[in-house]
């Protein structure tokens, strides 16, 4: 069996969110992580900083 896991991240000004979850075989999502963080170096959606 084969394991299908997809990990998304959403980049904002403010924080960072992602997540990753594994497909099963009947096509349901098994959530196996969350995360948040704080963002810089972002200003309305244009890097600004790119150390940060």
């Amino acid at each position: 069996m084969t394991k299908s896991v997809i990990t998304a991240l959403d980049v904002g000004t403010t924080k960072i969110s992602a997540v990753i979850a594994e497909i099963s075989e009947d096509l349901e999502l098994k959530i196996l992580g969350v995360g948040v963080g704080p963002s810089a170096g972002l200003v309305k959606g244009v890097i600004t900083n790119i150390p940060a």
